[in-house]
């Protein structure tokens, strides 16, 4: 349940004011996916050029949970230009290949696969006779590379003490102990909260961290973080996670934008008969993995909305006495089906890759029987990237007005001065994050 932590003190950081509604981001998990979120971070940041609101990062507070918890970092890290943040992550996406994110030339894929499927076909004694304990389907060693150069993690403290960002949340899923942990790092005031088989803890947020939160189940290894001075290995943050919502009002927030990464505004795919031909591995790891990402923001955004209803329900006596608050909210996901997008662009994926999830059952294209589920979460290629980025953009245009509501933006920009606007600019996105 979403209980309400205590309503923070009032600030005196320069970059945030407490006479507005502090506003909380939700960056959800979804590998490739997670290209849509970028798409609607571009076209509000055009929303908030046109509004002339450029004072401020519109999100203090930012949660980020696998491949979110990376679009998440980059904008805390750059919490004192966003136009600058959104900028470099459009052009981080847009230059994405596979080999970008986990090794896919046909000798690593057939490697780190092989150790899979003789596990798989010849179990236990293959096992103990090559002592082989495959850790993953996929090494995503390139990732951790990119991010080292990309991202410096250090420079959080340093927005966070500017009074640029208030606080930011990344998740990961312990393997060791089961408990879904939310690390966040922030200056202000908050106790952690624990909940059931969640929990809080506040630290200084590295690189492992973002590693750890976005190691998708079985395709991705998983990595080892300190937790109350003990070592654990720690898993995509997405497992387990049954309140996604739940870190930014915690922190502090009182109105959050929740950016999906399908099924929430998706229509509905056509409906087939069963054919006699069992389900594929690669068609049962969609599900799986779709079930991860996808369903608890679901659920969650019908759980706050619901709070929401029974609040404005009760006399405000009742509404005062409770710890419970109404938590304003504007959700923006996927129009289309990202599943048959990604069906679509199946053949941009590297050969080694695409015979290697052959043997998992992936084929055909477009269908719901071909494993596109799983692709679209493996699919780092500029064709579909680029698409779910266009798609972020018109999706958020298309609710152009319920944006300006939400943040309080004109629909027209009032008059400014363009030599305080240039003025206002940092040095961009190459000063380095």
């Amino acid at each position: 349940m979403l209980n309400a932590a205590p309503k923070p003190a009032e600030s005196s950081a320069p970059g945030l004011s407490r006479t507005q509604p502090v506003t909380g981001l939700i960056l959800t998990g979804g590998g490739a996916r997670a290209a849509y979120q970028v798409g609607v971070l571009a076209a509000i940041a055009q929303l908030r050029r046109d509004a002339g609101a450029l004072q401020a990062s519109p999100f203090p507070i930012i949660s980020g949970t696998s491949a979110g918890a990376i679009n998440a970092s980059t904008l805390a890290c750059h919490a004192d230009d966003f136009d600058a943040a959104v900028d470099g992550l459009v052009h981080l996406w847009q230059g994405l290949h596979v080999e970008s994110i986990y090794r896919a030339n046909a000798f690593e894929a057939v490697r780190s696969g092989a150790r899979w499927f003789s596990m798989l076909s010849l179990g236990w004694a293959i096992a103990r006779w090559t002592r082989s304990r495959p850790r993953s389907l996929l090494d995503n060693t390139p990732l951790r590379e990119l991010l080292g150069r990309y991202l410096d993690m250090d420079r959080i403290e340093a927005m966070l003490e500017g009074g640029h960002l208030r606080a930011l949340a990344l998740t990961g899923s312990s393997y060791t102990t089961g408990q879904h942990v939310t690390f966040f790092q922030t200056h202000h005031h908050v106790v952690p909260w624990l909940r059931e088989q969640r929990m809080a803890v506040q630290a200084r947020l590295t690189l492992n961290h973002l590693m750890a939160s976005s190691a998708i189940p079985f395709i991705f290894p998983a990595e080892l973080l300190e937790l109350d001075g003990m070592a654990e290995w720690f898993g995509d943050g997405s497992m387990r996670q049954s309140a996604p919502i739940s870190p930014a009002v915690h922190l502090g927030a009182d109105r959050v934008l929740v950016i999906g990464a399908g099924r929430m505004k998706e229509p509905e795919g056509r409906r087939v008969g069963a054919t006699e031909l069992h389900p594929s591995m690669a068609q049962i790891a969609g599900h799986a993995l779709s079930n991860i990402f996808l369903d608890a923001l679901a659920v969650d955004v019908e759980r706050l909305r619901r709070i929401n209803r029974t609040l404005a329900l009760l006399p405000r006596e009742s509404r005062s006495a409770t710890a419970l608050r109404p938590i304003e909210l504007l959700v923006i996901a996927p129009s289309r089906r990202l599943d048959d997008l990604a069906g679509e662009h199946q053949a941009s994926l590297p050969p080694s890759v695409r015979a290697l999830l052959r043997a998992f059952g992936v084929s055909g294209r477009g269908q719901a029987t071909s494993g596109s589920a799983l692709i679209s979460y493996l699919l780092f290629e500029p064709s579909f990237v680029g698409e779910l980025i266009h798609l972020g953009m018109s999706d958020t245009l298309a609710k152009r007005a319920e944006v300006q509501r939400f943040f309080g933006w004109p629909a027209r920009a009032p008059q400014l001065d363009p030599a305080s606007l240039r003025r206002g600019r940092s040095a961009g996105f190459a000063a380095g994050c």
